[in-house]
Order: C-alpha cells, then structure tokens, then sequence
C-alpha cells in the first residue's frame, strides 16, 4: 500500500526539502505507517521566510474585507471536509474520534471568527484641542512565524492562523514532526480556497533543526509559540537576537476546586473530562483536584467509579482516551505515577500499560487517580501531560487558594460551588489566565481570550485579544493650522 508523502509548501508550491529527506508518521496506537513527510531545515526556513515577505504587502494591502472573504471560504471549506480532518487527526495524534471531529469544528469556527473580525481592526481618535488631529492605526506586524505542537495540531493551527491572517500578516508555520497531517491538509485547503501564493508557508521537520531557524530567522517578525516551558525559553532566546515580540503558550497544571456545597453531580462528571481531553496531554487539562476535606472521601469515591467506565483504546475505535503520542510520552507518565507512589500518595486506580492482540504496539495509559497527594509533591507541581489525575484536600478557602497557586503554572482554573461570595472570591484570588466556574472550558471558547500567568506564558490567543498579539499601534498626529483670514 502507497503510503503519501508531504512536502514542503513554499510560494503556493509544494516542494520537497533542500536535502531530499523525509521522516516517517505513525499511528500511535498501531504504530502502522501513515505517511512520509518532509525534513525541512535552515534552507527551508530561509526560502520560506522570503517567500513570506514578498508577499506581505500585497496581501496587507488588500482590502480587509477580500482577506475575510478567503478566511469565509476557508472556514466553509473546513467544514465540508470535517470527517476526513477527523479521521487524519485521529490517527496521527492517538486521541478519540470525536475529540478529533470537535478539533475539526473549532479549527472551522477560528477561521469564521476571524473573517468576521477582519474588517473591523480599528484604531482610535485622541482629543488634542482644536490645534491638532490624533488618531491611531492597528498595522500588521509582518512576518509570524507559528511553532505548532502535536497534540493539537488542526486546532492551534487554525487558532494562530486566522487572526494572523486576518490582520494581514503573513505566516511560516513549522508543525511537530511527531504529528502534523492534519495541518498538511489544512494548508492544501487554505491554497484551493484563494490564498495567495507566499502568505501561508510551511516546512514540517524537527524542532531542532527547522524550528531552530525559524526562531532565530531575521526576517520574522513575530514568534508564536506553545509547547514546553524548556523549548519556550530557547525561543525567547532566539527571539531576543532580532528583538522580535514571542506569544508564548507554555502549558499548565490546572486545578479544579471543589467546595463542599458543590452539586457533585454535575461537577465530577466535568472534572474527568477536564481530566483526560486527548489522553491528558492537554496543557489546560484540569490535572489537580483540590476538594474541601469533608467530602474528600465521597469525592474520591465518585471520582473512582466514574474513571473506572472510562474505556480506552485506539482512536478510530472512539472510546473516551485513546493512545499517548509516543513510546518516551508512555514511559514518562508511567515514572511519574511511580514517583507519586514513591512520595506517598495513593493509586487509587488506572496508571498500567495495556497489553493484549489489538492494543499491545500502542502507546497506552490507563487514567490513574492519585490521593493523598501533598504540594510538595511532584505529581502536584508538574505537568505530566497524560491521564493522571492528583487528589489535595483542603479545609478553608485560604487553603485552596495557597494550593492553586502553589506551582509554577497559572493557565486556567475550574471553581464548583454555590456560594457566589466563595466562589467570587476564589475566582479573584487564584493566578490563573482562564477561570471557570460550573464549568471547565466553556466548549472550546473560540471567542474567550487564552494565556496563562506565571511559567504558562504571556500574552493572548483566541477572542478579540488575540488582535494586540498580530497587530501593532501607530499614532499619528497632524499640526491643525487655524485658516488665515
């Protein structure tokens, strides 16, 4: 069976890397081959970069309301091909069919979001008195270069694409090598819907090699960037070389708080989904549950029964958690319910490899539940990225605002209880970018600003203030000369 390959895609061409090397894509829960695609590096990078700024003034010319016009299509074009999106994604990233369908929907929906913003990107008049004329303009930045990761490779591509686009930037983008099809196939829509040749490029290939360049390229003109805190300092670095702004999304280690007049029965149910999106490798996964001591038990029970109906397997089989991206992602979470064990706390259930005929080449977790963590704890302070799920009681509000905020991360928060004081009060105590309350993620939330506090990042994507992130502020000021008579 022919398997396809992906080039580069550079000036509206696809075109194999400068050294003629590609690298393999494989199912994480089969480990069957899906598809070949290109080894970009630094050349790459460069011939992209340049195709880019060429065409950034024609496309940051053109009339906002022809970019919302493409970005429209887009989005309709998405739409129609959303059950194949879903499927590619499915299998090149592991998770569950239907979390890969909704990846479709909201990569749709930044698209439509944007186009609608595209000719609203307004500046403001300044009162000087009658002698002068004040007034801003919101520019587009230029060339931005997007360093997208594997776990959700449609979505964050859509995310930082459409309102980059929309501004009337132009876009290098660079997709994880451990899963980018999907984004592949964005970039053949986002060509066949009438972007022009040169304003999306991108070159797929190793972190090391084409993301390394690209960060450090002179040309670019704004670094966007979500992965690890260790890889995100290496952009900022790279990035304060040129003096170039960084949009950096660095993952979390998000807290659910559960106070004790919580209705439990909407709240548990949420919270496992908060847990587990994509196998837990989700830098807002809601990975820490701190729960008022007097209903600590009852919560851990609940909690327990409900993950012990969780079933888990190969994406296409569409359970509720499918394979982890990689036999070292695998390893790396099953050390650290190790080590959670070693520093005291309790398996409750999950944490083993699954084996068997159909599931034994996958790289597969089961959800674990961990109690009797403490904040000393490693399971508590990092992100794991995988299905596991820590358990700290607390006993006064203070409490569980001191434990939220006990780690380096500050991404997003989930709050259940009734007493609008407390939960008020807790929404404005925690350190976090995004706070729910009975809630957690309000259905992606294409329209709610995203970012983090803390070692989670800075800046903004998603809703209108991902515009100050792709735009910048020029004022202009005319001396107004009173008519001589």
């Amino acid at each position: 069976m022919a398997h396809p390959t992906y080039d580069c895609f550079i000036q509206g061409e696809w075109i194999p890397a400068n050294g003629k090397q590609t690298l393999e894509m494989r199912d994480p829960a089969t480990g069957a081959l899906l598809a070949h695609i290109a080894r970009g590096q630094a050349a790459d990078i460069n011939d992209a970069v340049q195709a880019a700024t060429r065409a950034l003034s024609p496309w940051a010319s053109r009339p906002p309301v022809e970019r919302a016009r493409i970005l429209h299509a887009i989005s309709a074009r998405i739409s129609r091909e959303r059950d194949a999106l879903a499927r590619i994604e499915s299998l090149d990233t592991g998770k569950p069919l239907k979390q890969a369908f909704a990846d479709a929907t909201a990569a749709a929906r930044f698209f439509e979001y944007y186009a609608g913003i595209a000719d609203k990107v307004l500046g403001a008049s300044i009162p000087m008195g009658s002698d002068y004329m004040d007034f801003t303009v919101r520019e587009p930045l230029g060339v931005t270069a997007q360093i997208v990761p594997w776990n959700y490779p449609l979505q964050i591509s859509a995310r930082g694409l459409a309102p980059a686009l929309a501004c009337g930037n132009t876009v290098v983008l660079k997709p994880a090598e451990l899963a980018c099809l999907s984004v592949l196939e964005l970039t053949r829509i986002c060509h066949e819907e009438g972007l022009p040749p040169g304003v999306l490029n991108v070159v797929p290939g190793y972190g090391y090699e084409a993301g390394a360049a690209l960060a450090s390229h002179p040309g670019v003109n704004l670094l966007v960037f979500t992965g690890s805190v260790a890889t995100g300092i290496g952009v900022m670095q790279a990035a304060a070389t040129n003096i170039v702004p960084v949009l950096l999304e660095l993952g979390g280690k998000s807290p659910n708080i559960i106070l004790s007049d919580a209705c439990l029965d909407e709240a548990l149910p949420a919270i496992i989904r908060a847990a587990f999106p994509n196998s837990g490798q989700t830098c807002s996964a809601g990975s820490r549950v701190l729960v008022q001591h007097n209903i600590h038990r009852q919560v851990v029970d609940q909690l327990a029964s409900l993950n012990a109906r969780l079933q888990v397997g190969p994406g296409l089989k569409d359970g509720d958690l499918g394979a982890l991206i990689s036999k070292d992602q695998q390893v790396k979470v099953q050390r650290y319910i190790d080590t959670g064990r070693d520093e005291g706390a309790e398996v409750i259930i999950g944490g083993q490899a699954l084996a068997g005929t159909d599931m034994s080449q996958g790289h597969f977790v089961m959800p674990a539940l961990l109690d009797h963590v403490t904040s000393s704890m490693r399971v508590h302070q990092e992100e794991i990225f995988g299905p596991v799920l820590s358990i700290v009681p607390f006993d006064e509000l203070e409490e569980a605002a001191t434990l939220a905020n006990s780690t380096e991360y500050g991404l997003v928060t989930g709050i259940w209880g009734n007493d609008l004081r407390s939960t008020h009060w807790l929404a404005q105590q925690v350190k976090t970018g995004q706070v729910f309350i009975n809630t957690y993620g309000a259905g992606g939330g294409v329209e709610l600003p995203f970012g983090g506090y803390k070692k989670s990042g800075f800046g903004r994507e998603k809703g209108m203030d991902a515009l100050l992130s792709y735009t910048q502020v020029k004022n202009i000021c005319i001396h107004v000369q009173a008519p001589r008579h």
